[in-house]
């Protein structure tokens, strides 16, 4: 063997030798979907306080007068709700207790009536006697869409005379395997 072939090998060994490093993320999503390469779920406890804390950043509620969550329910079928509906209705019902309001549980009241595995849905029609029946001040009503990726949801408060939006709140999840395991759960 020449003296350039030993110099070019010399040269190339340790660069052949050299461990080859493949980013396991993009190796496990492809193999195993995108569930597994992404560890870091989604945080939807954290996400419903502070939407429910922006609620109350820009209105006066009183304290002392009842206030109504309403289950969030899909953009495109209002008639219909999701676990994660109940669910996010629920957590930011619950920070809003947090906060000192006076919260009305509707599964309580006689007279709101509820259909079977689709908590207290109301509708625009129905807002102003379901918040009469319990003297609220606002109710707080919501809608959520899925996209391929995200999950977009949109809060409001209503006051029930005149159905005037006070307060609005709009934020965006990323749909990962929480988001959608709620989102199908009927």
């Amino acid at each position: 063997m020449n003296a350039s072939r030993r110099q070019c090998l010399r040269t190339l060994l340790p660069v052949l030798a050299a461990p080859v490093v493949v980013p396991l993320t993009g190796c496990a999503s492809y193999y195993y979907g995108e569930g597994l390469a992404s560890l870091a779920k989604t945080d939807l406890l954290d996400a419903n306080y502070r939407a429910a804390d922006q609620l109350l950043q820009t209105v006066r509620i009183d304290p002392a007068q009842p206030l109504i969550v309403a289950t969030l329910v899909s953009v495109d079928r209002v008639h219909e709700s999701s676990r994660l509906g109940r669910m996010f209705s629920e957590q930011i019902a619950s920070r809003l207790v947090q906060r000192g309001l006076n919260v009305v549980e509707p599964k309580l009241r006689e007279t709101l009536a509820m259909q079977r595995d689709q908590g207290e849905l109301l509708l625009s029609r129905e807002l102003r006697e379901v918040a009469r029946s319990h003297a609220a001040q606002a109710v707080v009503v919501g809608t959520y869409a899925a996209s391929a990726t995200m999950l977009y949801v949109s809060l409001k408060m209503v006051v029930p005379t005149g159905n005037s939006v006070v307060a609005a709140c709009d934020y965006a999840l990323p749909l990962d395997d929480n988001v959608r395991t709620l989102l199908l759960a009927r």
